[in-house]
């Protein structure tokens, strides 16, 4: 199954449409805390700051973005609002998970270090994805002609990655080895999420 072969089907009908909105704002809330969970209270950065508080921004505004659908759908993150909702609330954290065991393997890395350096790698990999994802999402939203859009979400998600790279810079000579591993991590992780999502929507 194909982000681009989901969403047209998505769009289509609003109910469906709100609940697709209201699971990406879960993510972005979702990872929003993850980045709060691990800041260090007194070394947090600036770049830490402002990319929390912009996807907790992301989260608010897919969350706005439901009442174009033309009906108060999706309330909370209940998981009657949701798609997919066991896989999509796994996706985020199995990825946490999977890093930190591949950190604390391969790097020998505990506690606030073993935090950063997750955050890092974890947050590179869904920038990454974002990148691909909310642009293809435009895209099928312009073609079906729709009122909701999500280009600011895509400005901001191209700097987070240029930001993310600049730290994984800092972060080790070997950075570009850890990402791609992150990145492999998330890439099949990804894919059972929208396989997960066609089956719910019977389009598998």
């Amino acid at each position: 199954m194909q982000l681009n072969t989901l969403l047209p089907a998505i769009i289509a009908d609003n109910e469906i449409h709100a609940r697709w909105l209201n699971t990406l704002s879960l993510m972005e809330n979702t990872g929003a805390r993850k980045i709060s969970a691990s800041e260090d209270p007194l070394t947090v950065t600036y770049i830490i700051l402002k990319h929390a508080a912009e996807e907790h921004r992301h989260a608010f505004y897919l969350k706005k973005q439901i009442e174009k659908t033309g009906k108060n759908y999706c309330p909370t993150y209940s998981a009657e609002y949701l798609i997919a909702p066991a896989f999509s609330r796994y996706y985020l954290n199995q990825l946490d998970i999977e890093v930190c065991r591949y950190l604390k393997k391969g790097l020998g890395l505990a506690g606030k270090e073993l935090r950063f350096a997750a955050y890092l790698l974890v947050t590179y990999a869904i920038e990454v994805r974002a990148d691909e994802l909310y642009p293809v999402y435009q895209d099928a939203l312009d073609a079906a002609s729709s009122k909701i859009n999500v280009k600011s979400i895509i400005l901001e998600e191209e700097g987070h990655l240029e930001e993310m790279l600049a730290q994984l810079k800092k972060f080790s000579a070997d950075w570009e080895i850890h990402a791609e591993k992150a990145v492999e991590f998330e890439t099949r992780l990804f894919s059972d999420w929208i396989d997960a999502l066609g089956r719910e929507l019977k389009l598998n």
